[in-house]
């Protein structure tokens, strides 16, 4: 029988390549889809799969919707990869976040307890739950919480509810707390994405510089396109687990802007780099970094796209990206 697999978060970054992986597995692949008035479908075309998705129509926000869809589609597997996903904006925007975030991902676990308690549910986590925990300088299964933002808190809800409707009524689900995974997919308003795309945008000479907040925050980051295989892969195990999931290496802002430039032939970017108070945030997390051994252990993942390469994909992107425009 073939499997199913409903993603919330479709036309973002990750959904359209957890897409590709399951397609190419056989799935059939159902997304979930607010309703536009213009929705823009540029990264599943990017990737090439727009024609292989059955789009439903739904908001984690919208109970009634998601009752109607669980019960239509019964899907083998659930990936709810939906978020109002800035950290800069959840200050101002801290009511929705928590709509979307926290009771969103409550609303999803009731319908599937209720309308199809077999589907395996899959709660995309944040490392930025952690926030200044830490153990020896390295996150894990066993590090405490101590987010640092509206969206961590909301985040922090939503794992502590699916490990409460495993343990409570037996749901498969699966919590995957993934560090920053970034690709050419990523979002214009996150600081890679950003960085990458100005740069590339200097190099064309479409623009003068990059309006940046704090050079020296420190992130795991790894490629989406090695993180979607480890969501995959943990619906797969007899039993529901939660794992964490990054690189193990940290770099810092500064390091992202100093690979970008230098792919186009710059080796000093200061001239080219504006550094705004407004792109600061009231608290920030100082350094993310991941130890995986449990991911490597029990799933037998481990990232194959290096940081180097993974700044290096993104610049090209977006210079093919804009050279086509």
């Amino acid at each position: 029988m073939q499997k199913s697999a409903l993603i919330t978060g479709i036309l973002g970054q990750d959904g359209p390549y957890l897409a590709e992986l399951l397609l190419g597995k056989g799935y059939k692949v159902y997304g979930l889809m607010r309703r536009y008035s213009s929705p823009h479908y540029d990264n599943l075309n990017f990737l090439g799969i727009m024609d292989k998705i059955e789009f439903v129509e739904g908001d984690l926000t919208d109970e009634s919707s998601l009752i109607n869809i669980i019960k239509n589609v019964r899907p083998t597997e659930v990936y709810n990869l939906a978020a109002q996903s800035f950290v800069g904006s959840s200050w101002e925007q801290a009511k929705l976040t928590t709509e979307i975030n926290a009771l969103g991902v409550l609303s999803l676990l009731n319908t599937i307890k209720f309308n199809s308690p077999t589907s395996k549910f899959y709660q995309a986590s944040t490392s930025e739950m952690f926030g200044l925990g830490n153990d020896g300088g390295y996150q894990d299964e066993k590090t405490s919480f101590h987010p640092r933002s509206p969206y961590g808190i909301s985040k922090v809800y939503a794992y502590w509810m699916t490990v409460n409707f495993r343990e409570s009524y037996g749901l498969f689900a699966a919590n995957g707390i993934l560090f920053n995974h970034e690709s050419p997919l990523r979002g214009i308003q996150f600081v890679t994405r950003k960085i990458t795309d100005g740069v590339a945008r200097i190099k064309l000479g479409l623009t003068k510089s990059i309006s940046l907040g704090n050079l020296d925050a420190k992130r795991d980051w790894g490629f989406a396109g090695d993180y979607v295989e480890a969501m995959y892969l943990m619906l797969q195990e007899k039993e529901p687990d939660d794992y964490v999931i990054g690189t193990g290496a940290y770099h810092s802002v500064k390091d992202v802007v100093d690979l970008a430039f230098k792919e186009i032939g710059v080796s000093d970017w200061k001239k080219y780099v504006v550094i705004d108070p407004r792109y600061k945030r009231p608290a920030e997390v100082p350094h993310l970094r991941a130890r995986i051994d449990k991911a490597k252990n029990k799933l037998g993942w481990q990232p194959k796209v290096t940081f180097k390469e993974l700044i290096k994909m993104m610049v090209k992107a977006d210079l093919k990206r804009l050279q086509k425009k």
